[in-house]
């Protein structure tokens, strides 16, 4: 399985886990690109009650010594919050709304068939 298939079987794998614990799927692989052609992708933007969560999915096969949401730096960090406040003003909705950010990291254990999915709420300032 390579890095791309690998990618897309985790977002495969958090939508369904999103929506068995109660989140409603609004969009996934919502893309934009910026005036200066810079480019930025969220993987899942999902409702669960009153609050709009964005989604960032990080999949790997085996732990390497860190776990795949670790991925997600500092730089990332801030390449969601403008991605998250460009999909609210595409849509005319209002950043007082209530939103976060969200992480599920998944490891993958091909040789056990296992999958371990960390789901951490809530984990991006968006300030």
């Amino acid at each position: 399985m390579g890095t791309k298939e690998l990618g897309q079987f985790g977002e495969d794998l958090a939508f369904d886990y999103l929506r068995k614990n109660g989140y409603k799927v609004l969009e996934r692989n919502y893309i934009k690109v910026w005036d200066d052609k810079t480019k930025g992708e969220i993987d899942i933007i999902a409702k669960k009650g009153d609050i709009v969560c964005f989604i960032e999915v990080k999949t790997q096969k085996e732990n390497k010594g860190f776990y795949p949401e670790d991925k997600v730096n500092y730089k990332k960090q801030k390449k969601l919050v403008k991605l998250s406040q460009s999909w609210f003003s595409e849509r005319k909705i209002s950043l007082d709304s209530k939103w976060q950010i969200d992480v599920i990291g998944i490891l993958l254990n091909q040789e056990k068939k296992k999958t371990e999915i960390r789901h951490f709420k809530n984990v991006v300032e968006a300030s």
